[in-house]
């Protein structure tokens, strides 16, 4: 029998735990795209439902959403912590887990804000409307299509997209200050509006705080492919 040194045994291992961990990162980005997904669909539904007053898409996010979301923060967060035990990774690899890490528990909030939308939402829908709803579609539309591509520039390391992402922030900003000035607008005229223009600036506040969530993941995107931190700096 040839006998092998440990020398040789400890390299041999070293490659494979390495390969081992390359397939349990795209693992976890597999897990990370799959909760951006469901989390997308409960903000775009929270926004259809109030659009089309359907209160069946409505409960349905807090009603099977919800605890859907609640329960996939749980298993990556231990998907994540299992990695670092296990592999003890370095470098880039301990980064990238770290911040799925963090992108997680951001998701989770992007869910909570999703479901905030929804709660207005039904609110709302009893009821006419205060105005026509053209600029919270399109607020919605932006904010969202700023996490999805959050979630791409994460997966890919691409930090040019995440630059992107960071620079449309001003875009949703910019409506939601827009949408505030025509509700205060309206509630000074008639102050039968006040309830609902209220519900209807605290649906802009919280797509508002889904584009910075999608900012701040973007941030991180950035440090974690060019090593530099942009917080509180221009891009």
């Amino acid at each position: 029998m040839e006998y092998t040194p440990y020398a040789s045994k400890r390299v041999e291992w070293g490659i494979k735990g390495e390969e081992m961990l390359e397939e349990k990162i795209l693992e976890l980005k597999r897990e990370i795209t799959g909760f951006a997904g469901i989390v997308e669909k409960m903000v775009d539904k929270s926004i259809k439902g109030l659009v089309n007053k359907d209160k069946d898409i409505l409960d349905e996010v807090i009603r099977i959403d919800e605890p859907k979301v609640n329960n996939l923060e749980i298993e990556i967060d231990e998907l994540c912590t299992t990695l670092i035990a296990q592999y003890a990774p370095k470098g880039k690899d301990l980064r990238i887990i770290l911040m799925a890490m963090k992108m997680n528990n951001d998701l989770e909030r992007i869910g909570d804000h999703a479901v905030n939308i929804t709660q207005s939402s039904l609110s709302l829908i009893e009821s006419p409307f205060v105005k026509p709803l053209n600029d919270i579609p399109k607020m919605s539309e932006a904010a969202v299509n700023m996490f999805k591509d959050s979630i791409n520039a994460f997966v890919n390391e691409d930090p040019a997209l995440a630059k992107g992402v960071c620079e449309r922030d001003n875009t949703v900003d910019d409506l939601r200050t827009k949408i505030m000035k025509e509700l205060t607008l309206y509630m000074g005229k008639d102050p039968s509006t006040i309830e609902r223009s209220l519900n209807l600036i605290r649906i802009t506040g919280n797509l508002e705080r889904i584009a910075d969530l999608s900012t701040n993941i973007c941030e991180d995107v950035i440090y974690l492919a060019e090593g530099r931190v942009i917080k509180h700096n221009k891009v």
